[in-house]
């Protein structure tokens, strides 16, 4: 599979003789994809302190300035190197505000194209449940939370990560199997896998995650 698609290169080589507007289009594209990634994996101690759309434009400026260096040697897609430079600028927030908390902050995970902060199990049992809950589900909720939580915390750093990355970061197979560096066939049973294994703790639950799809 190319790495991006004609019309992607078109509007890069465009980009890099000069027309910024054609880049900042298809930068914006790109832009909802990598907020649910900065929401996911920035700490809960600098939420509200830290404006993901700061974030995220930091990455396109650091974009714009390497775009010439990414066209002579692209070794990932566009979009997952725009994640990658995200990615990168939050590791530096996380160590400038954090400090040494860094450490009991969440770990990073190492991955195939570098590390990022890891999608915690915190951040995911959040996401898995919601935010919404009438109070006579306060206590259903509680317990499930509780439950979630454990089944994450469970899993091992990847098997946590490619539920990150495919349910909701949203990537495609090919996209996690770069990020990942194996195989599609092998990211999409990693994927399989860990979901099933949360199935398992949570499928006897009311509610259970009937919203969760291989």
């Amino acid at each position: 599979m190319p790495l991006n698609s004609s019309e992607t290169n078109r509007v890069l080589q465009q980009a890099t003789q000069g027309d910024g507007q054609v880049l900042g289009t298809l930068l914006a594209r790109h832009q909802n994809r990598l907020r649910r990634m900065v929401a996911l994996r920035l700490d809960r101690r600098l939420q509200g302190r830290i404006d993901p759309s700061d974030v995220i434009q930091e990455a396109y400026l650091e974009a714009s300035a390497r775009l010439a260096e990414y066209l002579r040697n692209p070794s990932m897609p566009f979009f997952l190197w725009l994640r990658y430079l995200t990615g990168q600028k939050l590791v530096t927030l996380h160590r400038h505000h954090l400090g040494v908390q860094m450490r009991n902050a969440g770990q990073q995970v190492a991955l195939y194209h570098g590390s990022l902060p890891e999608a915690s199990s915190a951040a995911l049992a959040a996401q898995l449940l919601g935010h919404e809950t009438r109070p006579s589900e306060a206590a259903i909720r509680a317990e499930m939370k509780i439950r979630v939580h454990e089944a994450l915390d469970s899993m091992g750093p990847l098997d946590r990560e490619v539920l990150a990355l495919r349910h909701f970061e949203q990537l495609s197979r090919f996209e996690i199997a770069q990020v990942l560096g194996v195989s599609e066939a092998a990211a999409g049973k990693r994927y399989i896998r860990a979901l099933e294994r949360l199935k398992q703790v949570l499928g006897r639950s009311p509610g259970g995650l009937e919203g969760l799809r291989p």
